[in-house]
C-alpha cells in the first residue's frame, strides 16, 4: 500500500503510541502532510519527526487513525493483511471441538483495527467499522476466504460505528450464495439457529460462549444437590440460549422474557429443535423491568436468574442512568432468587468498567436485605480476547453470585 501521507503529533501525544496503543485521536494531531484520502496509509510521527506507527486515516472520525503496525520495516500490503487473518483463525482453531460458532476476527486485539469476522458453520459474516477497513474490503474479504477454506461471506456493517467514521451503513451478500434464512451451528451439545442477516451483532451472541457452559453446569449442580428440576428466569433471553443451557443441565421449568416477539419465535424453535418438551418453558413477550416486578408481586421464585440486557450506557453520558438500570433489575431479581440459588449479572456497556458494575450489584444485593457470595467474574470467550495496550476493547463483564 502506497503511503499517502503523515500525522505529526502534538508535544508529548506520542506517549500512547510508544506504548502501542492503536488509536490516534484529532486532540492529539497538530499537522497533516500531504493529502491523505480516508482509509488510506499514513505514517505517524512524532511532533520531533520520529516515526511511530502505520495507520489507516479517518478524516470524519475523533479516532483521526488506527494504527496497523508498530514496526517501521513493514510493507502494509496485501500478503501483511492475508498473513494477520491466517493467524487470527489459526489462534481459534482449537475451538471447533466445541462449536461451530466462532468470532474469528475482533479487530484492534487481532491487530486489524475496525474488522470483525465470525463463523457459523460455512458461513462467515463480516463488519467493517473503520475507514482502514473500509477501504481494504477486498483484500480483508479475499484473506478470510483463503484462510478458512469457505465460500460465503455476508455483510452486517451496519452499526452505528460506521457513521461516526463518515462511513455508510453496509449490508447484504459479499461473497458465495446467499446465507440459509437459518444457519445451524452446534455449541457444547446445543443445537441453535442463527439468524446472519436480521440478528443482533452478527446474529447469535459468541462471546457468552463460556458463560452458558456455566449456566448448564450450575443448572446440573443444583439438581444433583437435591432441588428436584431447578427453576429458570432468563431476562433479555434474545432467542433463548441461556434458557437451553439451563434446561439441559437441569431438566427444569425456564421462564424466558424478551420484548421482541421475532426472537421468541426463534427461541422457541430451538428449543423444540434440541428436543425439549414445550411444557417446560413459557415465552414472555414483555418489558423486563415491568417482568421482574410483576413476578415478585405474583409470588414466583427461581433457582438460576440470568440477566443479560443490552447495552445500557452507549458513552459515559449515560453511565448515570445506566447504574440506575442495572440496580434496578439485579435489586428485582435479587428477591425472585431462592436461597442456594445462582444471579449471573451481565453488562456490555464499554463505558461501565467491570469494578464500576460490581458496585452497582453490591448496591442491590443491600437494598435487597439479602446475603450473597460472589463466586467470579465472567468475560466473553477466548475468541474475543483483550489487548493488553488496548483496555478499551474489554466490553462484556458479568458477575456470578450465590444467594446465602
Amino acid at each position: 500500500m502506497k503511503v499517502a501521507g503523515e500525522l505529526l503529533l502534538k508535544p508529548g501525544k506520542e506517549r500512547s503510541l510508544k506504548r502501542r496503543h492503536p488509536w490516534v485521536y484529532d486532540t492529539a494531531v497538530a499537522n497533516v502532510r500531504g493529502r491523505p484520502k480516508a482509509g488510506q496509509l499514513v505514517a505517524l510521527r512524532a511532533h520531533g519527526g520520529d516515526w511511530l506507527a502505520w495507520g489507516a486515516y479517518a478524516p470524519d472520525s475523533t479516532l483521526r487513525a488506527r494504527c496497523w503496525s508498530f514496526v517501521e520495516t513493514d510493507a502494509i500490503d496485501e500478503g501483511w493483511f492475508g498473513t494477520r487473518v491466517a493467524e487470527s483463525v489459526r489462534r481459534r482453531a482449537p475451538l471447533v471441538e466445541a462449536t461451530s460458532a466462532t468470532r474469528l476476527v475482533f479487530g484492534e486485539a487481532d491487530g486489524l483495527p475496525g474488522f470483525v469476522a465470525d463463523r457459523y458453520d460455512d458461513q462467515l459474516v463480516v463488519q467493517l467499522q473503520s475507514c482502514g477497513a473500509e477501504t481494504e474490503r477486498e483484500t480483508l474479504l479475499d484473506a478470510l476466504l483463503q484462510a478458512t477454506s469457505c465460500k460465503a461471506i455476508y455483510d452486517r456493517s451496519d452499526s452505528a460505528t460506521r457513521k461516526r467514521e463518515g462511513l455508510a451503513p453496509s449490508s447484504g451478500t459479499v461473497r458465495g450464495p446467499e446465507p440459509a434464512e437459518l444457519v445451524d451451528v452446534h455449541e457444547h451439545g446445543l443445537r441453535y439457529k442463527v439468524d446472519v442477516r436480521r440478528g443482533h451483532k452478527t446474529g447469535f451472541y459468541i462471546d457468552q460462549r463460556d458463560n452458558r457452559r456455566l449456566v448448564q453446569d450450575l443448572a446440573s449442580r443444583l439438581a444433583r444437590g437435591g432441588i428436584d428440576a431447578p427453576r429458570g428466569l432468563n431476562c433479555f433471553c434474545y432467542t433463548g440460549a441461556f434458557s437451553l443451557a439451563a434446561h439441559r443441565g437441569g431438566r427444569g421449568e425456564t421462564w424466558s422474557i424478551d420484548s421482541s416477539a421475532d426472537a421468541l419465535a426463534l427461541a422457541q424453535m430451538q428449543w423444540e429443535a434440541n428436543g425439549f418438551p414445550p411444557a417446560s418453558a413459557r415465552w414472555q413477550d414483555a418489558d423486563v423491568f415491568e417482568a421482574l416486578r410483576a413476578l415478585r408481586t405474583a409470588g414466583e421464585t427461581f433457582d438460576l436468574i440470568v440477566l443479560d440486557p443490552p447495552k445500557f450506557a452507549a458513552s459515559h453520558h449515560h453511565v448515570e442512568r445506566a447504574a440506575r438500570a442495572y440496580k434496578d433489575i439485579n435489586l428485582n431479581a435479587l428477591r425472585l432468587l431462592r436461597p442456594g440459588g445462582f444471579l449471573l449479572t451481565f453488562s456490555c456497556s464499554g463505558a461501565i468498567d467491570v469494578d464500576l458494575f460490581q458496585k452497582i450489584v453490591a448496591g442491590a444485593v443491600i437494598d435487597a436485605g439479602v446475603d450473597c457470595q460472589l463466586l467470579g467474574r465472567l468475560s466473553a470467550g477466548e475468541d474475543h480476547p483483550m489487548s493488553m495496550v488496548h483496555p478499551e476493547g474489554e466490553y462484556l463483564k458479568g458477575l456470578v453470585l450465590r444467594r446465602m
